[in-house]
């Protein structure tokens, strides 16, 4: 069985995942929107921080077609301190995040989206299907060096109506910070995607 979801398949529940905003968040909470991009996500990843900006603006741009987006930071913070709920507080204020960041210590969220890199992102229909997973362009870390755009791609294939020409790519990024694992580690089953 693949580590990572698979297109075709339904998003994994969560609740109570404790937001930056004071919030707790659960999947139900987006039941009205369209489209769901779950993205995971951290502080300290150089791919993540180079990517901050261009979802900021990919959220603006979309929110009004009925796109919700959530952030979710799995990251261990033992090894990774920079990764607390209270770093987490301070980020998503200086970027003026619009769109939740919530904390998944148990790190069950991630384990259950099978989540590789931080940023990985899966794009979700209004049946919460799985319809694209992995990067939002070739270069998350260097704005402006990107010369493909897969996730708006696959947003706007959805929102006319149409399959994603590309439903699977690899995440480019940090993997995954898991509790009690090497900094590098991953798991066993886990693999490239494409």
């Amino acid at each position: 069985m693949a580590f990572t979801l698979q297109i075709g398949e339904s998003a994994p529940q969560f609740t109570n995942l404790p937001g930056v905003d004071g919030k707790d968040y659960s999947l139900a909470d987006f039941a009205d929107a369209n489209i769901l991009i779950v993205v995971f996500s951290c502080n300290h990843c150089p791919y993540v921080v180079g990517s901050e900006d261009r979802m900021n603006a990919l959220y603006a741009d979309y929110k009004p077609r009925g796109v919700a987006m959530i952030a979710i930071n799995s990251n261990e913070t033992d090894n990774h301190p920079t990764d607390s709920f209270e770093h987490m507080v301070v980020r998503a204020k200086e970027k003026g995040f619009q769109f939740p960041y919530v904390r998944d210590e148990s790190q069950e969220v991630a384990t259950a989206y099978g989540a590789l890199r931080t940023p990985h992102f899966y794009v979700f229909d209004i049946k919460r299907k799985l319809r694209y997973t992995g990067r939002m362009d070739d270069d998350p870390r260097q704005p402006g060096k990107q010369t493909t755009h897969e996730l708006r791609d696959a947003l706007d294939a959805l929102l006319d109506g149409r399959e994603p020409r590309v439903p699977v790519t690899n995440p480019i990024g940090c993997n995954v910070k898991w509790q009690g694992k090497d900094a590098h580690w991953m798991p066993p089953e886990a693999c490239d995607l494409v």
